[in-house]
């Protein structure tokens, strides 16, 4: 069965060049025009990915990410226009897996949305990790402390455990690019640095002063030695 994907883009020529480009990749493709609809379809189908553009009519991209985000881990690529720093912020911060810019060329799109797919569905062996007082289930992609279970996106819980794995070992984000998101991202780093502070939100005791995952500056990040 091919992947089902929901694309929301209200520019009529964009959308229609976007559902043929992924159909013809394999996808099973649906649309949307606003944010109302996006929603409405997103309940009523459940694609297994959404490409969503940021400036919609009636409700914008970024409120149906929170929706979504709201209900479900479903890997969501955000489309913009804008290239700016607040933008692809915002957008990741609310949880989106990816971001392209347009104007954007097919087969980059169809690549983000294979690779956001494929870190989706990747399921690591069943087994446990303990990291700084958190406790990570790799077998159930379920994360806690002292009990409490930590709600992470996929991409959250990947990049958690590529750090937990090796707590000490320092990581470039151009290592963390290519492993977590499966890519290398033309050398932009604001996917990896808002996806850690997305992430440090979630898992620190005190995100301003962060003791679980570690800033080695001018290289990159790591996760504590036990006892440091």
């Amino acid at each position: 069965m091919n992947a089902r994907a929901l694309v929301v883009e209200d520019d009529r020529s964009i959308r229609e060049l976007t559902r043929i480009g992924l159909s013809d990749a394999g996808f099973s493709v649906t649309t949307a025009d606003d944010g109302d609809t996006a929603l409405s379809r997103f309940r009523e189908d459940r694609p297994d990915v959404v490409v969503l553009d940021v400036m919609l009519p009636r409700r914008d991209g970024l409120d149906v990410l929170r929706a979504i985000r709201a209900e479900s881990t479903t890997p969501v690529v955000m489309v913009t226009a804008r290239d700016s720093t607040t933008d692809v912020v915002v957008g990741l911060e609310l949880g989106a897996d990816d971001y392209i810019t347009k104007p954007f060329e097919m087969p980059i799109l169809v690549a983000r949305v294979r690779a956001a797919l494929r870190r989706f569905a990747t399921t690591p062996e069943s087994t446990d990790i303990s990291l700084a007082g958190l406790e990570i289930d790799l077998g159930a992609h379920g994360v806690s402390r002292d009990g409490t279970q930590i709600p992470l996106t996929a991409t959250e819980f990947r990049l958690l455990v590529e750090l937990a794995r090796r707590p000490g070992q320092v990581f470039t984000r151009e290592i963390l690019l290519d492993r977590v998101w499966g890519y290398s991202y033309l050398g932009d780093s604001r996917l990896v640095d808002v996806a850690i502070q997305r992430l440090r939100s979630k898992i620190e005791p005190d995100p301003t002063h962060p003791s679980v995952i570690e800033t080695v500056r001018g290289v990159g990040y790591r996760a504590a030695r036990a006892g440091g």
